[in-house]
C-alpha cells in the first residue's frame, strides 16, 4: 500500500479518509464536519504551540469543574450562544407561537404541585412578593385547560435553591383552569450572574463580557396533544435584557 505524503493542505483530507469506514452514517456526518471545521480553524488562526496547549488546558480545566451539580461545558455552550442555536434549530415554531428557550441548569424534577393562587416562596427573605397571572392558549388563540406549568426562579440573592441546598423553594407546578387561566405568587425576579468562578468566568472576563442574566421566570408548559414549551417570562425594562450572558432573551 502506498504511503500518503502529508501536507498542510491535504492533512484534513487524509483524516477524513481514515474515518471512511464509520458504520453509523450520522456519526460519520458529524465527525467529518467537525474535522473539516477544526482544520479550517487551525489554518485560519495559525495558533502557536503555546496557544494550542493553553486551549487544551482550558478544556481540561473546564472538564475538571464539571460535577453532578454543575456542568461547566454546558455553561460554556450557553455563554457562546451555542445552546440557544441548538434550541432554535430543534424548536422552530413559526409565527404565532411563544418562542422556545434553553432549559438552563437549575430545573429540578418532582417540584411540588400547588393549587392556583399559591406561593412558590417559602421564606420571607426570598424577595419582594409578586403575583403572576396569564392564560395558556394554542396557536389559534383557544385557551388550553389543564395545561401544566412547571415554574422556577432565583431569589433576590441571585441563587436558585439547588445552589444553596437540597430543599425545594421558589419552584412549583400549577395547572390551568377550565378557561386556560393561571395565577400564582412568587417573588419579583431580579437579575443575577451565571456561575463565573471557573474557566467560563475567566473566558467572559478575558473577552470583556459580564456574566449577568436579566430578571426572569422559567416556564416548562405541557398539555396533552401539544408539544412542550420551555420559555422565559422577562421583566419589562429589566437590566441586561440587551446583553443576556446566555443569549436567552
Amino acid at each position: 500500500m502506498a504511503i500518503r505524503r502529508f501536507s498542510e493542505k491535504n492533512l484534513a483530507r487524509e483524516v477524513l479518509h481514515r474515518i471512511r469506514g464509520t458504520r453509523n452514517p450520522r456519526l460519520k456526518q458529524v465527525m467529518a464536519s467537525f474535522i473539516r471545521h477544526m482544520h479550517d480553524f487551525v489554518r485560519e488562526v495559525k495558533p502557536t504551540e503555546e496557544e494550542w496547549f493553553r486551549g487544551i488546558r482550558f478544556l481540561t480545566d473546564t472538564g475538571h469543574w464539571c460535577s453532578g451539580e454543575r456542568q461547566e461545558f454546558i455553561l460554556m455552550s450557553d455563554t457562546l450562544g451555542v445552546s440557544m442555536l441548538v434550541d432554535a434549530i430543534n424548536h422552530r415554531s413559526g409565527g404565532g407561537a411563544t418562542e422556545s428557550t434553553v432549559l438552563g441548569p437549575f430545573h429540578r424534577r418532582k417540584a411540588p404541585l400547588y393549587p392556583l393562587g399559591a406561593s412558590i416562596s417559602k421564606h420571607r427573605g426570598d424577595g419582594v412578593p409578586c403575583r403572576v397571572t396569564g392564560t395558556v392558549r394554542d396557536r389559534s388563540g383557544r385557551p388550553v385547560a389543564g395545561a401544566e406549568l412547571d415554574v422556577w426562579q432565583a431569589g433576590a440573592d441571585g441563587f436558585y435553591d439547588s445552589q444553596k441546598g437540597k430543599a425545594m423553594n421558589l419552584r412549583g407546578i400549577f395547572r390551568t383552569d377550565a378557561n386556560g387561566l393561571f395565577h400564582f405568587r412568587c417573588v419579583r425576579p431580579e437579575f443575577y450572574p451565571v456561575p463565573h468562578d471557573g474557566p467560563v468566568g475567566r473566558m467572559l472576563t478575558a473577552t470583556g463580557r459580564h456574566p449577568m442574566r436579566p430578571p426572569h421566570l422559567h416556564f416548562w408548559i405541557t398539555a396533552r396533544g401539544y408539544k412542550p414549551l420551555i420559555t422565559h417570562l422577562f421583566v419589562k425594562g429589566g437590566r441586561y435584557l440587551d446583553s443576556d450572558a446566555v443569549f436567552g432573551v
